[in-house]
This record gives structure tokens, C-alpha cells and sequence, in this order.
């Protein structure tokens, strides 16, 4: 995999007008369209890192691609097309930085939830069933270890938190509050088939997809998926050959980052520490590994 060494922390075309930057991407409103652009920006426990992961925008742009691909059968999506040389006039400036992590995609009105499908119990799943036998009021079987796979995927929402803050974990009904019965409905329907979708297709090349955070909009009040697809940022990569219940699992993810945070004891807030060359070049190789299973 030849990711180019040079990194992007952030962006500034300042002939076009920007719409927002979030942990990852740097968005620009195109008038008819949005293009967004994946930097090499990452973040842990909602908090922007100093230091960027060269070529990771890259990445995260092939894979979603991949995986926008995959499902469109299930759902449409927001992409027009990753192929720069087919971006508006007024990006050409551009094109160079643009190439391979920028998406040419449709205006959406994005829905306030962050929707999360969960099938095997890690992470902040795992700690909530340690405290109440739940995961956003779900009861699950007693006598569950950590990384195990749940009966079935259950879907646990959670609210969309500006940069810098903590998104928080919030029951089934409140989705419906939100958006409606409805589309809740058609929401957590839909999220659980492209988990099943992505979950075979990444068994397949060996790797486990033990959870992931999707997003949905809607345009002309068809509901389309949105942001970014089933990449490391927004799931859980194991490796399926080392898989073992009981414990935490190696991943393909940022949870190796989020790992090293934890033990040196930082406190999760802002500002975020500085990242050490070693823990930068091992996340690359993970996410390098990810796409180069998933993408033959």
C-alpha cells in the first residue's frame, strides 16, 4: 500500500466557501453540492489529536467509497463521486490536495442522532452491561464476557455532540422523540441490515466488525446515509484469527490509540497530548491493514 507520506492536519481553499470542520473533515459548501475533505486528523474519546496520521484521509475516503458501493441496494447515499477531475470548476485550484481523501457529495439535512449497531460487547458497551446488565436499556443475557458476541446486533443511538464534547448514549424512544416513530423505525431497520451486509463482507476477509456509528439525512424526505461508512474511525476492526472472548481484542482501528491515551493516564479533555512517532506509525499501519483486507 504506497499512502503518500505527506499528512493534511487541515485545509483552507479560500476561494471556496466552507461550511464547517469537524474531528476528521473539512467541509466546503459548493453551492449544489458539498465537498468534503477527509484530513489526516484523528481523535479519541471526542477530542482532536495535535498530531496528524499521514494518508489516513486517504484511507477513510477509499473505504467509504467501498462501502457506499456495497450497500446501495439497502439505501442510497450522499456520494456523487471520489474522481477529483470530475469536481466543479472552482475546485480545480485544488485538485492536487484534493485527490483520493475528497468526496463530491449531495446537500442532506443531516438527522441529530448518531446511529450505532453493536454485536459483540466492547468498548462503552461492555462497562455500561458491567454497571446496570444494559446497553442503552437493553437487557442483555447475564454472564457476559468482554468482546463477546451479543444473541443479535442490537442498535444503541446516541446524540450528536460538537467537537470537543462527548456524544452520550440515549434509548430507543428518544430517537423517536427526535425524529418521529416512523423514520426511527425505518432508522434502526436499516442501520441493523447494513451491519449485517458489512459484518459478512468483513468475515469474509478476515475481520470482525464489532460495532460501528453510522449517520443518516434526508433529502427531499428520502433517507439517505451520509459522513463517512464503515472505516476505522467509525468502528471496531478485530482481527478474526485472534479473536478470543474474555478479553480486549487487537484491532484495526483507533482503539490502539485510544489504548495508549489510557495508559498515560490522560484525563480526556482538552487540550490532547502530543502523540509519540511510534503510536502515529502503528496506527497508520492498522488502518493500512484494515483497507488492504477489505479493498484486494
Amino acid at each position: 500500500m504506497n499512502m503518500k507520506n505527506h499528512s493534511v492536519l487541515k485545509t483552507d481553499f479560500r476561494t471556496l466557501t466552507m461550511a464547517g470542520r469537524g474531528k476528521v473533515r473539512d467541509i466546503y459548501d459548493l453551492d449544489q453540492y458539498l465537498l468534503i475533505v477527509a484530513t489526516d486528523r484523528i481523535s479519541a474519546f471526542d477530542v482532536v489529536m495535535p498530531d496528524p496520521i499521514p494518508g489516513k484521509g486517504e484511507i477513510l475516503t477509499r473505504m467509504s467509497a467501498f462501502w457506499f458501493e456495497q450497500t446501495l441496494d439497502i439505501i442510497g447515499n450522499h456520494l456523487v463521486t471520489t474522481d477529483t477531475d470530475a469536481f466543479p470548476e472552482s475546485c480545480s485550484p485544488y485538485r492536487d490536495r484534493l485527490r483520493g481523501r475528497s468526496m463530491l457529495v449531495k446537500k442532506a439535512r443531516p438527522l441529530p442522532v448518531e446511529c450505532i449497531v453493536r454485536g459483540y460487547l466492547s468498548g462503552s458497551g461492555w462497562k455500561d452491561y458491567c454497571r446496570t446488565g444494559m446497553v442503552s436499556g437493553i437487557r442483555l443475557p447475564e454472564g457476559l464476557r468482554e468482546s463477546d458476541r451479543l444473541p443479535r446486533p442490537i442498535f444503541t443511538p446516541s446524540t450528536k455532540a460538537p467537537v470537543g464534547e462527548h456524544d452520550e448514549t440515549i434509548a430507543q424512544n428518544d430517537v423517536e422523540r427526535l425524529i418521529g416513530a416512523e423514520l426511527a423505525a425505518k432508522v434502526m431497520d436499516t442501520s441493523l441490515k447494513l451491519y449485517d451486509r458489512a459484518f459478512s463482507i468483513a468475515d469474509a476477509a478476515g475481520i470482525i466488525i464489532a460495532d460501528t456509528k453510522m449517520e443518516f439525512g434526508l433529502i427531499n424526505g428520502e433517507l439517505i446515509l451520509i459522513d463517512e461508512l464503515l472505516t476505522p474511525d467509525s468502528s471496531r476492526f478485530w482481527p478474526k484469527d485472534d479473536y478470543v472472548p474474555g478479553r480486549a481484542q487487537k484491532s484495526y482501528d483507533k482503539q490502539f490509540l485510544r489504548d495508549y491515551l489510557l495508559s498515560i493516564s490522560w484525563d480526556q479533555k482538552p487540550p490532547a497530548p502530543a502523540l509519540p512517532a511510534d503510536i502515529i506509525a502503528k496506527t497508520k499501519e492498522k488502518y493500512e491493514e484494515a483497507l488492504e483486507r477489505l479493498i484486494k
